[in-house]
């Protein structure tokens, strides 16, 4: 059966390419006093995707946040829903996890270009590509639990590219959206373009697109009843440690995080 599972993660992986989104999906994003957080990483796009289960190797680090607690998840190969977590206390739970880096070949050069344009990434990262081309990709992603009452506030946790919610999108009123700020290597990142999904209880999933300002700022809008998405990438030349570790020509890392709005 693991190996099983080990062959369907692999398929999954290697379905990733091309702007494919990696999100974490609570199964609840509001819980009671006392319930466990369960949580599926997903791969996939348009906030529709298969779930992956947990393989050691595949995960760099894996945390459960709320306040000053800190509490490292593990699992067993093979789990789905990957993530579960029981909270100590009430309030909002900031669910953290980092990928290791994989790989990923691009033998035709539109559908790079296609991969740069959607993301708006700048090309300057490459010189003079050649292909086939193998780019390494790292995700991090977070995702806001309300858990009882859900106060409390989002925090920057330390990954290196990472949203952080500057409100609560459970306990604030928010009638202006959402603020939010991207970080990278620990400084706000300007001038990025965000995709935001939004998808309502039918299923239904709308995208739209905005960009941070120069402090790294961006106003989601809000509407109650909806799930969100939010997707940023930066793409990067790899250090020429990286590059014949990984034999890579250049590296992208992905930010997510997602939430409910009640």
């Amino acid at each position: 059966m693991r190996l099983l599972c080990f062959l369907l993660l692999s398929l999954s992986v290697a379905k990733s390419a091309l702007a494919h989104e990696f999100w974490i999906d609570a199964q609840k994003y509001q819980v009671e006093t006392n319930e466990a957080v369960i949580a599926d990483l997903r791969n996939g796009q348009n906030f529709q995707g298969g779930a992956l289960s947990w393989f050691d190797r595949r995960i760099a680090t894996s945390l459960a946040l709320m306040g000053d607690q800190r509490h490292v998840m593990t699992g067993r190969a093979g789990d789905l829903p990957a993530l579960s977590y029981q909270p100590e206390d009430t309030g909002l739970l900031r669910l953290m996890h980092q990928t290791t880096m994989d790989t990923i070949t691009y033998r035709e050069a539109e559908k790079f270009e296609a991969f740069i344009s959607h993301k708006d990434l700048d090309p300057a990262a490459l010189e003079a590509p050649i292909y086939p081309l193998v780019e390494g990709y790292t995700r991090f992603v977070k995702s806001l639990v309300a858990v009882g009452d859900g106060h409390g506030s989002d925090a920057f946790g330390g990954l290196e590219f990472e949203f952080v919610a500057l409100a609560n999108p459970y306990s604030d009123a928010l009638p202006e959206g959402l603020p939010v700020q991207l970080w990278y290597q620990s400084a706000p990142h300007p001038n990025a373009q965000i995709e935001v999904f939004s998808k309502n209880s039918s299923g239904e999933v709308l995208v739209t697109q905005l960009r941070t300002n120069a402090k790294g700022l961006v106003n989601i809008p809000l509407q109650s009843g909806y799930q969100y998405l939010l997707d940023s990438v930066i793409l990067r030349r790899p250090t020429e440690a990286l590059q014949v570790e990984k034999d890579i020509a250049w590296e992208s890392l992905w930010a997510a995080l997602t939430f409910a709005r009640p």
